[in-house]
């Protein structure tokens, strides 16, 4: 499936975290914008990750599904390749025509077709 994001979408400034099956993290606040997120600590660095892929969604916990938190910069107008769709979050992840992958919010997408 092809979509494209008519406002594009901007990374924040924080550094993509990449989580292991049974890493131990940290779970803080959940995302109010987000619901499906809380923000994990790990020992190599933090982010937000859907609380189903944790064994718990408050204190100290591990990993039950492995996740990577790095989003995609758009342009606006660009087009992408959608990977996977995750409903849930509110987020798919989406390769660009250079191979660059992440996930973008669905709300910055439009179905192409």
């Amino acid at each position: 499936m092809r979509a494209h994001a008519p406002q594009g979408h901007d990374v924040p400034d924080r550094a993509p975290l990449v989580l292991s099956e049974g890493e131990s993290v940290t779970v803080g606040d959940r995302d109010t914008t987000w619901p499906a997120f809380v923000f994990v600590v790990s020992s190599h660095g933090e982010g937000w990750v859907p609380s189903r892929n944790l064994s718990d969604d408050s204190g100290a916990t591990v990993v039950t599904i492995g996740y990577d938190t790095t989003e995609l910069a758009l342009a606006a107008d660009q087009e992408v390749s959608v990977l996977e769709r995750d409903d849930e979050s509110g987020w798919w992840r989406c390769r660009a025509d250079d191979g660059s992958v992440g996930w973008v919010p669905v709300e910055s997408l439009v179905t192409i077709g």
